[in-house]
């Protein structure tokens, strides 16, 4: 443990107060590490230099993710070390793995205003490119020619399943999944692919948006209906709708179903690409449960 000031340990129970809250007037730069891990004890000097060296214009929160698993849940740590940086009350940005000096320099100086005068390198003004614009039945179509060309080349079958996925093709998307080489399998598309197929698996047999509403405007407490519904929206145009169904599940019944609310919040976290959506329902999450 640091004797700096400008670093400290956190813990569920301490969660709100020393990190949400604390953020709205200091950044709050969360480690997520582990004591078995070896890149997190490279990481964490580096860290632990800088919030010294930038003199409390932010504080450094160090979160053993053995003895807080919940709160890594609750992030969507699947590997460490994980860093988070949050302002205002909400993550605005972050990384994973064991940067060196000079980029977690770079990382600091988009947030933070140092403190004290710091030599910090000079960065290239980013260039924004557009994305093209493109249906996803389209996107199935253009990357079954480039299989057709370039059938060696085994990356396109994991866009091939994504891009079905995006089209609505559940079953095509899965049996694509389920054929990935291994090397594919791990890939963090792979893996968030997977995540967005389990969610659309739980609407199998499920009414239909309309008959779910009528069920919870008859019932307001119809746990399985505002479930259910969410997962739609999820999947569907109205992500934050479906995210807000979940939270309110969680405020008024968090045991419901063994958790199944907070476990779908974290499920749809994974799934969804929109990331000021995702802090935004992350920081709500945490002020319902810690």
């Amino acid at each position: 443990m640091s004797t700096s000031p400008h670093v400290f340990d956190v813990s569920q129970d301490t969660f709100e107060d020393d990190v949400l809250k604390a953020s709205l007037d200091t950044p709050i730069l969360i480690d997520f590490w582990a004591s078995w891990c070896g890149p997190c004890k490279a990481l964490g000097p580096l860290l632990e230099k800088l919030a010294d060296e930038y003199n409390g214009a932010f504080r450094l929160a160090k979160v053993d993710v053995d003895a807080n698993q919940e709160l890594a849940g609750m992030f969507g740590i699947r590997s460490i070390p994980t860093v988070a940086l949050l302002k205002d009350g909400k993550p605005v940005d972050g990384f994973a793995g064991a940067l060196p000096e000079g980029q977690l320099r770079e990382f600091l100086q988009k947030h933070v205003e140092p403190a004290t005068t710091l030599e910090l390198p000079d960065q290239e003004p980013a260039v924004e490119e557009a994305e093209p614009k493109e249906t996803a039945s389209a996107a199935v179509e253009r990357i079954r020619k480039a299989m057709d060309a370039d059938p060696d080349d085994e990356s396109l079958k994991l866009d091939l399943a994504l891009a079905q996925s995006r089209a609505g093709d559940i079953a095509a998307a899965q049996a694509a999944l389920d054929a990935l080489p291994a090397n594919l399998g791990t890939d963090a598309r792979a893996v968030r692919l997977r995540g967005r197929l389990d969610l659309a698996h739980a609407l199998d047999q499920a009414p239909d948006a309309d008959t779910l509403r009528q069920r919870i405007a008859a019932n307001p407490e119809d746990w399985s209906a505002r479930d259910l519904i969410g997962v739609r929206q999820v999947l569907g145009d109205a992500p934050s709708q479906g995210l807000d169904q979940f939270l309110h599940i969680l405020r008024h019944q968090r045991d419901w179903n063994e958790g199944q609310a907070r476990k779908r919040l974290l499920a749809a976290f994974q799934v969804l690409d929109d990331t000021a959506l995702v802090a935004d329902y992350r920081r709500r999450m945490a002020s319902v449960l810690f």
